[in-house]
């Protein structure tokens, strides 16, 4: 009987670091090149060390206005996926009804769908029913996938969670709304927080559904996508992708986080 304290074989190590290496070699390429003096190469070793591209990007306006575009989107499908996904969650959570397995996995389908699959559905349906292409529509398309992280997590909260002490506050006299904010909320605030970050950070960077709903409007990732046709203003293009890195990874991490400690003090309790 092996020891749980066994250590790994060489080879297991090996394969990870290699899948490590494999995963993050191409971004810390990019966060090297953001420093280089040729503008127009990938050369190795870098012909020298500049900041200066820093300054160059923080001063483009098209940048700063394609960055504001991506925050609002993610921020306004942030609250929509939390509002729709909790109330999913709640539904198929606490009801017994025909269907119920089907709807669960038409919540889920958004995210399992390839991206070019959903863009050209959401494109063909705003088409259809003839709202123009703006702000709206993106936020449209990227709440059909952020409500699936929410309601993910709500739903996996929900079903850790006693019904008994919300059979009590209805007992008590408690009428629904004062229940869900007094014992329902507390109990999912931590899952809601994690489902809001992730939908933030996944909205943030997200391209396909974004172009097939975004008409004349250009988030940041857009914007990073189409500076790939201008090799002089790759450095810019890397500094702005190393932002990127950093604004979408944070979320995670903390996200991922939040739910390990959430996972741990529940584990504890019981």
């Amino acid at each position: 009987m092996h020891s749980n304290s066994e250590k790994p074989s060489i080879w297991l190590t090996l394969a990870a670091i290699g899948a490590l290496l494999f995963l993050h070699v191409p971004i810390l390429i990019i966060f090297l090149y953001t420093f280089t003096t040729d503008e127009a190469a990938f050369t190795f070793p870098l012909p020298g060390l500049t900041t200066k591209w820093f300054a160059i990007a923080l001063g483009r306006q098209d940048l700063w206005q394609a960055l504001s575009l991506s925050v609002e989107v993610a921020v306004v499908a942030t609250i929509v996926a939390l509002i729709l996904g909790t109330l999913a969650a709640a539904a198929v959570f606490r009801s017994d009804f025909f269907g119920k397995d089907a709807i669960s996995l038409l919540l889920v389908l958004p995210i399992a769908l390839p991206g070019i699959v959903t863009g050209l559905a959401l494109r063909s349906a705003i088409g259809t029913v003839g709202i123009p292409f703006s702000f709206w529509t993106i936020v449209i398309g990227h709440a059909t996938f952020c409500v699936v992280t929410v309601y993910n997590n709500v739903l996996a909260r929900f079903r850790r969670t006693s019904g008994s002490m919300i059979e009590a506050s209805m007992d008590l006299g408690a009428n629904a709304f004062q229940t869900f904010r007094h014992v329902v909320l507390p109990q999912i605030a931590t899952a809601l927080l994690a489902g809001g970050i992730l939908a933030f950070a996944l909205s943030f960077d997200e391209v396909i559904v974004t172009t097939f709903t975004a008409g004349q409007q250009m988030t940041l990732p857009i914007w990073i996508f189409s500076q790939l046709t201008r090799p002089r203003d790759r450095p810019v293009t890397n500094v702005v992708a190393m932002m990127v890195v950093l604004i979408t990874f944070l979320p995670i991490f903390f996200a991922q986080k939040l739910s390990a400690a959430t996972s741990d003090t529940e584990g504890h309790s019981r």
